[in-house]
C-alpha cells in the first residue's frame, strides 16, 4: 500500500497516541490533534503534531477520531457524520451510536428492539426515586451514573446485598457528594457468571469476519477488589462469528449499516450456562484495548485502517492465540490530587533496561532528547503487552517485558490473564459460546 495521510482527532483528552504512533511507524504521513490543554504534550516525540484539525481535513485520506467526547458533551459522532456527508474517509460514530455509551436505557431499548436478550434494567433522573425503587424491590444491583459524570469510573458500583441495602447507601452518598453533576443512573440487576467483551470492527456496511473477544481487569488492585478504574488490563483472543457474536452484535449489524458507522464496537456482557447479557455499549476505541489490539495485528494496521475507512471490503491477519495488555500507572492514579502528581510522577523518566521496545505501548508520554517521560495529568505513561500459543505464554512474555522496565513508585495488576486460566475459559466452552458454528 502507498503511503497515505491519517488525521488523528483528539477533541477532548488525548487516547489515540499509540495508534497514531503505530501508522506514522509504518511510514504513513500523520496529523495528531489534541483538544485539551493539560493533554497536548501527550506523544510530542513520537507523532507529528497539528493545531488546527479542521484545516487539515482536506489533505487527510483518513480521518480517525478516538472517543464519542468533544469536552464535556458528547459530539464526534455528529463530527463524523458531517465529514461522511462532505465526502470524507472517516473512523468515528454517529449520533445514534454515540448516544449508546452515553444514555444507558437507550442502549437497552436498541438491544431489545433486535432481539438481544437484555439484564433487568431502571433508569433514573432522581436519587430518592431510585433508593425508593431498591427498597421496594430488594436485590443486588449495579449502580452506573449517566451522562459526562460516568467518566469517573470510580462512581460505578457492584452491589454485594442481597437486600439491596450497600446500594441504597451509595446512593445517598451519590446525592450528596455528585448530586450537582450526576445527570442520572442507571440500576441493573446483577447477574453472575463470565464477564467477556464481544469486539467487532465495522466497515460503513458489515462487520468484518476476524471478532474480538476480550476481558477487562477494571479494579485497581489483584484479586479484582479496590475502585474501579476503567482499565488495569486486558486479556484477549480473536476468533469467528460464533455464539457470542450471532447473539449479539450480528443481531445489529443491519442498524450499524443503516447507520453508517465506521470503527470499532465493543459489547459488554455476562455469560452464565442460562444466557448472554449485555451490560454496555463501546462504540468507539477501547483503551488499552486498541493498543493490544494492535500488537495483535500482523497485516498492516494502516492498511486496515484505510481499508475500513473507505470500506474496501478490508481483510486483517492477526495473532492466532491469546494475548494481553497490562497498564502501568503512577500516583495518584485513578483519583486526581494534583500535589502528589507533581511529586511523584510529573515529567518522570521510563527507564528501559533492554534496547527491545517490543509489546511497549503509548498512554501519557512524551520524548525528549531520546528519553521516554510521562506526559500530561493522569499518571497512565505506558501499556505492556504480550502474546503466546496459551493465555499463561502471553503472561509470562508481558510480564518479562515489564520486568525490564524502570519507573519509580510505578504500579501494576501482576493478575492480567488468570481469570481465563483459573476457568473462564472452560466455563464458556462448557457452555457451547466458543465452539464453531454451523
Amino acid at each position: 500500500m502507498a503511503a497515505s495521510n491519517f488525521l488523528f482527532v483528539s477533541a477532548d483528552a488525548a487516547l489515540i497516541t499509540d495508534l497514531a504512533w503505530q501508522v506514522h511507524r509504518e511510514d504513513h504521513d500523520v496529523r495528531y490533534y489534541i483538544e485539551a490543554e493539560t493533554d497536548r504534550e501527550i506523544g510530542d516525540g513520537f507523532v507529528p503534531k497539528t493545531d488546527d484539525w479542521r484545516g487539515d481535513v482536506d489533505w487527510a485520506d483518513v480521518i480517525v477520531f478516538d472517543d464519542i467526547w468533544v469536552g464535556s458533551e458528547v459530539g464526534t459522532g455528529a463530527l463524523a457524520e458531517e465529514l461522511r456527508a462532505q465526502g470524507h474517509a472517516v473512523v468515528g460514530g454517529t449520533p445514534a451510536t454515540d448516544r449508546l455509551e452515553e444514555d444507558r436505557g437507550y442502549a437497552m431499548d436498541v438491544l431489545e428492539a433486535h432481539g438481544v436478550n437484555t439484564v433487568e434494567h431502571h433508569v433514573f433522573q432522581d436519587f430518592d426515586a431510585g433508593i425508593e425503587f431498591v427498597q421496594e424491590n430488594p436485590a443486588p444491583y449495579v449502580v452506573k451514573p449517566l451522562g459526562e459524570v460516568q467518566n469517573v469510573k470510580r462512581l460505578l458500583y457492584v452491589g454485594n446485598e442481597d437486600d439491596g441495602s450497600d446500594v441504597v447507601d451509595v446512593l445517598r452518598a451519590y446525592k450528596k457528594a455528585w448530586g450537582h453533576r450526576m445527570k442520572g443512573f442507571q440500576l441493573q440487576r446483577k447477574v453472575e457468571g463470565v464477564e467477556v467483551a464481544i469486539c467487532g470492527f465495522f466497515d460503513g456496511t458489515e462487520f468484518v469476519d476476524r471478532v474480538n473477544f476480550n476481558f477487562e481487569h477494571k479494579k485497581l488492585f489483584p484479586g479484582n477488589i479496590g475502585p474501579s478504574t476503567g482499565e488495569m488490563g486486558t486479556s484477549m483472543f480473536w476468533a469467528g462469528r460464533n455464539k457470542l457474536f450471532k447473539e449479539t452484535l450480528g443481531k445489529l449489524e443491519d442498524w450499524l449499516a443503516n447507520e453508517g458507522y465506521v470503527g470499532s464496537i465493543d459489547l459488554n456482557c455476562i455469560v452464565n450456562d442460562s444466557g448472554i447479557y449485555p451490560l454496555e455499549f463501546t462504540p468507539r476505541f477501547g483503551y488499552p484495548t486498541i493498543a493490544l489490539q494492535e500488537e495483535s495485528i500482523e497485516s498492516s494496521t494502516g492498511e486496515f485502517f484505510y481499508d475500513l475507512a473507505h470500506g474496501n471490503d478490508p481483510e486483517v491477519a492477526v495473532h492466532n492465540g491469546y494475548q494481553i495488555a497490562v497498564r502501568i500507572v503512577l500516583p495518584p492514579f485513578p483519583f486526581d490530587d494534583e500535589k502528589t502528581y507533581d511529586e511523584s510522577s510529573r515529567n518522570a523518566v521510563v527507564v528501559f533496561q533492554s534496547e527491545s521496545r517490543e509489546g511497549i505501548h503509548l498512554e501519557d508520554a512524551k520524548e525528549v532528547d531520546g528519553q521516554w517521560r510521562v506526559a500530561g495529568d493522569n499518571g497512565m505513561p505506558i501499556v505492556v503487552t504480550g502474546k503466546g500459543d496459551t493465555m499463561q505464554a502471553a503472561r509470562e512474555q508481558a510480564y518479562g517485558r515489564i520486568d525490564d522496565i524502570v519507573m519509580p513508585n510505578m504500579y501494576y495488576r501482576d493478575d492480567i490473564g488468570e481469570r481465563w486460566i483459573d476457568g473462564d475459559g472452560d466455563r464458556l466452552q462448557a457452555w457451547g459460546y466458543l465452539g464453531p458454528q454451523p
